[in-house]
C-alpha cells in the first residue's frame, strides 16, 4: 500500500544532510539491538508501512494504517477510539524509539515520519510480503494445533462417556484399552505438532 506523500515543497524544506551521509548507512545493528527494536508489533507495523513509501508521510496516516492492521479492518472503518489507542503510543513512544535508532526520521512537532536507509538492515527480519502477515502462528493456513488438541479432547470424552453409558461402539473396550486409545490420540497429535 502506498502512503500519501507530503508535498514536494515540504519535503525539500526538511531534507537532512544525514540522509546523504555515507556514515549513516555504515552503522550496523547488533542482533540484540534489532530484536529489541522489533519486539513491539506496532514498531514492526510502522516499518512495514514505511517500506512502501517514498519520502516523508504524515504520522496520522501511519497511525491509521497500523490501527487498521491491528483491528483487521480498513482505515475507513476505524472508530475514533481505535485510532486514538494506536496514535497516542506511536506519538509518545514507538516513533521516538525508531528515530533514536536511526531507522526513521520523526519530526514530532510537524507530525511527519520518513524512512531512512538504515531501515534496510531490519527489513530482513520483517515479513517480506505484507499480505501474508498474520497474527496466527501458522500464518492463517488451516487450523492451529490448539484446534487439534481440542478435537482430541472431545473425542476422548465421547469415548469415555460412551463406555460409561455402555453404548454399543464402546462396550467392547476395557478400561485399560480406553486409556491406551486416548493416550494414543494425544501421542499422535503431539508427534504431528513436533514434526511440523
Amino acid at each position: 500500500m502506498k502512503a500519501d506523500n507530503i508535498s514536494t515543497e515540504e519535503q525539500d524544506e526538511h531534507t537532512t544532510d544525514s540522509a546523504n551521509d555515507p556514515g549513516e548507512t555504515a552503522k550496523r545493528f547488533s542482533m540484540d539491538e534489532i530484536f529489541h527494536l522489533l519486539q513491539n508489533e506496532r514498531r514492526r507495523m510502522v516499518l512495514r508501512y514505511l517500506r512502501g513509501t517514498e519520502g516523508p508521510v504524515r504520522m496520522r496516516d501511519v497511525a491509521e494504517q497500523v490501527a487498521a492492521w491491528e483491528h483487521n479492518t480498513t482505515v475507513e472503518q476505524l472508530t475514533s477510539t481505535q485510532r486514538q489507542r494506536v496514535y497516542i503510543p506511536l506519538y509518545q513512544s514507538h516513533l521516538k524509539k525508531l528515530d533514536k535508532a536511526g531507522v526513521i526520521e520523526y519530526q514530532q512537532d510537524r507530525g511527519i515520519v520518513e524512512r531512512k536507509p538504515l531501515a534496510d538492515q531490519v527489513d530482513q527480519y520483517l515479513e517480506i510480503e505484507p499480505t501474508t502477515e498474520s497474527t496466527d502462528e501458522n500464518g492463517g493456513q488451516g487450523p492451529e494445533w490448539g484446534d487439534y488438541y481440542i478435537g482430541t479432547t472431545v473425542v476422548g470424552y465421547a469415548v469415555v462417556l460412551g463406555a460409561v453409558m455402555e453404548l454399543p461402539f464402546t462396550s467392547f473396550i476395557s478400561g485399560i484399552s480406553l486409556a491406551a486409545l486416548i493416550l494414543l490420540l494425544y501421542t499422535v497429535v503431539t508427534i504431528g505438532w513436533n514434526i511440523n
